[in-house]
């Protein structure tokens, strides 16, 4: 992928898009290209279409989705499903026919069985039932993969899939409702420690146990898979460590200086028991991470800090 390449991040605004286009310019690249949903929505067909045949990439990381947690994944089956399953059809098919050289689709670890074997390995993909709070958004992801694995075996083209474990970093989401575990934790417990709250509430036991990668991280290993991989098999991308949410409560609100009472609300669901990628392939391909958690989260609560009018607006 030299650095004069036409390179499109669709999501390039997101957490994650947003990674790779740092990554990128930091290693030279300069021609990058991006979209705005009001500038262009993906779901839309004819206009995908328009903008590649206007643009024609040569290179595509698809990083565009609509994510959300356990409640908005449950509560919107619906969106999740079809907004995702016309996100990567519209734009996979759009790089098809437009002759784009490589893409690198991005899915999620929920695509696996709830009860898979520990740690998770590629091969476990469709081997079992998913966990039901998340199964659209899961399907939608299966949907985009076995897309890219029909494109590469019927027409030759170099489409790739990797599934990352959960994210987070800078420009997270914090919506109180909608948001991933981790910066809806960092949220939390910050406006407990302003408004001087005695006590956090948090969903389920604390004992599940979760893998975090730091987004920056995940971004450096998409732009190692788009100049090293180049098989059909999805690959994992994670770091081979977890904690439990339990753990991941006291270690965010150590970072954030909450002191007050953690209580978990044992009414509600936990989730996936246990989410550990197995990372092995990828680091026999040379890659590792480079960022701990606790300078993940140190990061990412100081990124807060510096756009906290604008998370906070949030509601």
């Amino acid at each position: 992928m030299p650095s004069s390449a036409k390179i499109y991040i669709a999501g390039h605004r997101g957490m994650v898009g947003s990674a790779i286009m740092r990554c990128l310019q930091r290693n030279g690249y300069t021609n990058i290209l991006g979209a705005t949903s009001k500038e262009l929505d993906l779901r839309d067909t004819a206009a995908t279409n328009r903008f590649f045949e206007n643009e024609r990439p040569e290179y595509v990381f698809l990083a565009a989705a609509k994510v959300g947690g356990i409640l908005a994944n449950d509560t919107y089956p619906a969106d999740f499903l079809y907004d995702n399953l016309m996100i990567q059809s519209n734009v996979i098919h759009a790089s098809y026919k437009t002759g784009v050289k490589k893409l690198l689709f991005l899915g999620s670890s929920c695509i696996y069985p709830k009860f898979a074997p520990q740690p998770i390995q590629e091969s476990s993909l469709l081997s079992g039932y998913l966990e039901p709070t998340n199964e659209a958004y899961a399907i939608a992801k299966i949907a985009g993969i076995k897309l890219c694995q029909a494109y590469m075996r019927q027409h030759g083209c170099r489409f790739i899939s990797a599934m990352p474990t959960n994210m987070y970093g800078y420009g997270d989401n914090y919506h109180p409702q909608n948001s991933h575990v981790l910066p809806a934790l960092l949220r939390r417990f910050h406006e407990a420690r302003e408004e001087g709250r005695e006590e956090v509430t948090i969903w389920g036991t604390g004992s599940p146990l979760r893998e975090f990668m730091f987004s920056d991280d995940l971004a450096d290993a998409c732009y190692f898979l788009m100049l090293h991989y180049e098989e059909s098999d999805l690959i994992n991308i994670g770091t081979g460590q977890e904690i439990s949410i339990f753990d991941l409560a006291q270690l965010i609100a150590k970072i954030v200086g909450y002191q007050g009472k953690i209580v978990f609300d044992t009414t509600k669901p936990d989730g996936t028991p246990r989410k550990l990628m197995d990372s092995s392939r990828l680091h026999a391909l040379g890659f590792q991470h480079k960022v701990s958690l606790q300078e993940g989260i140190e990061k990412t609560y100081r990124d807060f800090l510096k756009n906290q009018l604008a998370y906070s607006k949030v509601k």
